[in-house]
């Protein structure tokens, strides 16, 4: 009869700390003590043993007191080496995001060099001169390319040297790549809103997920307003230009002969504005207009009544970038797109159609 061996919590972390590092989670090095033992919940001692225990595997090897320890992938008998990641963001806010700040950082404790250019996709009008220039002026390993247009894309694609997409107009190229799928949420969402009886549905989105065609959540959006009977066209998916103005512009004509009974709006900055025009013009939502985000805001939690929205967990994405940062090191190539999953929240802004609209 055999003895069953019951592992200690050190072999325990040990083992979790073996899978995250085959996973691809780290690059270079691996986090601290204090720093593990505060993501995994269990004492100092715990996680030093652990580590001695991957030091004795020659999974990890010390670098002297005060230093992280360096990862070495036996699998190919080559140590990661540090990327220099250039993150071309697709609008200067994205730089302070969460999301993206926590994508940076880990980047950078994964031992890569990342950094943020000094100008990003809509400063540059997504102009692919000027785009090529940026690239041609920096000097990097790989690029991550946050809300790419099309064309964009589609040249990072050609390139030799390694890039990502996040978000941005990437089905069907050979880019690495991951993002939310908003096609099925916006599909649920327009369903909803027809079934509350709405027909005047307005998608207030950038250029660059209409044009040179619409993009799988705007066109999700219009085959269900085709579906339903309501022939689509510019008034529901209007064209306008991308600043506080053209927005301004674009709402002006909306309200001014049809009013729309809803509107769908692409960003959070978006949404402000919009309700910023709306309490200007005495428009209540949602007992005169439906309102709902494509993006999710913490902010929204704290509006009453709350914001419609859409949202999906972060955490996959960035496990990604970190993944596919790894491959650049070892020289690997990968080109897998992935879609997670996006939730529609119906929030408290959307209603049934006023019987006076």
């Amino acid at each position: 009869m055999s003895i069953m061996r019951i592992r200690s919590g050190a072999e325990q972390v040990a083992e979790h700390l073996r899978k995250e590092i085959a996973d691809g989670r780290w690059k270079e090095t691996i986090p601290g003590v204090h720093q593990l033992a505060d993501e995994l919940g269990v004492n100092h001692k715990t996680v030093k043993t652990a580590l001695s225990i991957l030091e004795k595997e020659e999974l990890v090897i010390s670098q002297g007191p005060g230093r992280r320890r360096a990862i070495q992938l036996k699998s190919t008998g080559k140590a990661v080496r540090p990327v220099r990641i250039g993150i071309l963001p697709g609008d200067s806010k994205n730089k302070q995001d969460d999301y993206m700040l926590t994508l940076y950082h880990e980047l950078i404790e994964a031992g890569h060099q990342a950094f943020f250019t000094a100008r990003s996709l809509a400063e540059m009008n997504h102009d692919l001169k000027r785009v090529r220039r940026l690239v041609e002026e920096t000097d990097v390993d790989a690029w991550l390319v946050v809300a790419g247009s099309r064309d964009v894309l589609e040249w990072f694609a050609s390139q030799e040297i390694p890039a990502f997409a996040l978000f941005g107009r990437r089905r069907g190229l050979p880019i690495a790549s991951i993002g939310p799928d908003k096609a099925t949420a916006t599909a649920e969402l327009t369903r909803r809103l027809i079934g509350l009886g709405h027909r005047r549905i307005v998608l207030l989105c950038r250029k660059t997920r209409r044009l040179p065609e619409p993009g799988a959540a705007e066109r999700a959006f219009v085959q269900e307003l085709d579906e339903h009977g309501i022939a689509p066209g510019p008034y529901h998916l209007p064209d306008w230009e991308e600043s506080p103005l053209g927005l301004r512009r674009c709402l002006n004509s909306l309200f001014r002969v049809t009013p729309p009974t809803a509107l769908i709006v692409d960003e959070p900055a978006f949404l402000v504005a919009t309700l910023h025009f709306l309490t200007e013009h005495r428009v209540r939502v949602p007992e005169d207009l439906s309102l709902m985000a494509t993006d999710p805001d913490s902010s929204f939690e704290w509006c009453h009544p709350t914001i419609a929205h859409m949202k999906w967990e972060s955490r996959p994405w960035i496990r990604r970038v970190l993944r596919w940062a790894n491959s650049v090191s070892l020289g690997k190539p990968d080109h897998r797109q992935t879609f997670t999953k996006a939730e529609f929240v119906e929030g408290g802004t959307i209603g049934p159609v006023n019987p006076s609209a």
